[in-house]
């Protein structure tokens, strides 16, 4: 199944209840919730984020009627949702795309690592973004920026230190001669192309609206 880009009247319903449930309004893009409806519509949260906003102008014909029928019936909204998970194989979804090959984008930085389950892209996202904003000295565990990043990704505050100290091998900048033999190596090389030579600003941006995940 390739990667769903057409949107479908039935996807307001899980989206409205998203944006009904407490408190009320337009989710972060990258909330915890919005990120698990994305993952479960194979659609990218930003994509999600610009259908939450005209969910929340009701600028369509089409939404009014959606939100006169469901807005003030949370109970058969929940129905709605319901028997929409159902008739699409939620919740057997091994059965239901079996032999369909599903092409991700997205989804990846949401994955845990194969080298490290507790690791995610994401993770090694945030950590690129700190990387720039530190010095190599200052990439050690009693520095309070480190700390506080991984106290938020829920991780050892030494791993955090080993994917910085990796980037250092990523950073043209820095100009190392040896290599490292770490096996987590490949994947934050695979952020450093990412987003390694891009606008720092841009990073820090999008670092915060990830932050919003966890």
């Amino acid at each position: 199944m390739a990667k769903n880009t057409i949107w479908q009247d039935d996807y307001w319903l899980p989206l409205m209840q998203l944006y009904l449930r407490q408190p009320v309004g337009v989710k972060p893009t990258y909330s915890r919730d919005m990120v698990n409806l994305s993952l479960e519509l194979h659609i990218a949260p930003s994509t999600l984020a610009e259908h939450m906003k005209q969910l929340a102008t009701l600028n369509t014909p089409r939404i009014e009627r959606i939100w006169k029928t469901y807005s003030d019936n949370p109970r058969r909204l929940t129905r709605a949702v319901r028997l929409w998970r159902e008739m699409r194989g939620f919740g057997a979804e091994a059965s239901f795309y079996e032999g369909v090959g599903v092409s991700e984008s997205f989804e990846r930085d949401f994955r845990p690592l194969s080298q490290e389950p507790k690791l995610t892209p994401v993770i090694l996202i945030l950590v690129l973004n700190l990387y720039f904003q530190l010095t190599p000295l200052t990439m050690v565990p009693e520095t309070p920026e480190v700390i506080e990043l991984a106290r938020l990704v829920k991780v050892d505050v030494n791993l955090v230190v080993r994917l910085l100290q990796l980037y250092q091998y990523c950073d043209p900048y820095l100009n190392r001669k040896t290599s490292s033999s770490d096996a987590l190596l490949p994947a934050c090389q695979d952020v450093w192309h990412r987003f390694g030579n891009s606008d720092t600003e841009q990073l820090t941006a999008f670092a915060e609206e990830l932050k919003a995940y966890f």
